[in-house]
């Protein structure tokens, strides 16, 4: 899997496992990035997602089950996603990691990945950058035809979860990251989220925030999980069970500079449409 990179801008300060923020390139998810710390594995597994996490995710599958998806999606359009976010990075001359202001960013992705998709991130001097198509094969492609080829059934979808999932040690950890991948920049058809959301209910660790920010300043409740330091939330709209966006929280002093209780992330979906060509916005 691939990530927009830059030579002259900073990397992602992310864990092996990379919450990569957001690194979706030639329909792919979730790269990995450079590693700050190793936290090795734990002999003792997590405990199973709590009750609430589990209703919580049951929710949100029916609400993903209504969804309303566009009709009629033809294979030479395009997903439009508009987002905005800033995330942890660190330079290569060991200075702390710095946070990221809150920025725009502009994805537009083939539906049946047969074409370059492009991206518009002026920040990190991405202005209408093609993005190479996806390599075929790739179980984690997200390209919209390939999405409605996954299971509908939650077990199926949980195994598939599994198999493609990558990047940590943690195989719990890594399909959390996926999950929170699939959501973020892909538009999911709605039983093929629905399941994905009921599979989520099988990873371990996961528990639930009553009130979490996105980069937007949005309110929502947030299903989250703790791996190497920092607190991961997926957060969804209390009332409609729609995904806002994320939010990473140290959980203790971190080796890249951030101190316990510090936000080391954020992201917010704003927009998401089909449109004819790359470049053209709803």
């Amino acid at each position: 899997m691939t990530e927009i990179r830059r030579t002259d801008s900073p990397a992602p300060a992310r864990k092996p496992s990379g919450w990569l923020r957001p690194a979706l390139v030639a329909g792919a998810v979730a790269a990995v990035v450079a590693t700050l710390s190793v936290t090795l594995p734990s002999d003792e597994p997590a405990p199973a997602a709590s009750k609430e996490a589990a209703a919580l995710w049951e929710d949100i599958a029916l609400a993903a089950e209504k969804a309303d998806v566009p009709t009629g999606i033809r294979d030479d359009q395009f997903v439009y996603i508009k987002s905005k976010g800033g995330w942890a990075t660190q330079r290569g001359d060991g200075a702390p990691a710095e946070l990221q202001p809150v920025h725009q960013r502009e994805v537009w992705l083939s539906v049946d990945g047969s074409r370059e998709g492009m991206l518009h991130d002026p920040y990190v001097r991405s202005d209408h950058e093609p993005l190479e198509k996806p390599t075929p094969g790739i179980p984690s492609n997200t390209d919209y035809r390939h999405l409605q080829t996954l299971p509908t059934d939650p077990d199926e979808m949980y195994a598939w979860l599994t198999g493609a999932s990558e990047g940590s040690d943690s195989k719990d950890e890594a399909n959390f990251v996926l999950v929170g991948d699939l959501a973020r920049e892909s538009l999911m058809p709605p039983a093929q989220a629905a399941a994905l959301y009921r599979a989520a209910a099988k990873i371990r660790g996961v528990f639930v925030v009553d009130d979490a920010v996105d980069a937007a300043g949005r309110h929502g409740v947030a299903v989250a999980r703790i791996d190497d330091g920092e607190r991961v939330e997926l957060i969804f709209d209390k009332r409609t069970k729609e995904f806002l966006g994320e939010r990473e929280v140290a959980v203790e002093d971190l080796p890249t500079g951030f101190e316990k209780g510090e936000v080391t992330g954020r992201f917010a979906v704003l927009e998401r449409a089909v449109v004819d060509e790359a470049g053209q916005r709803p």
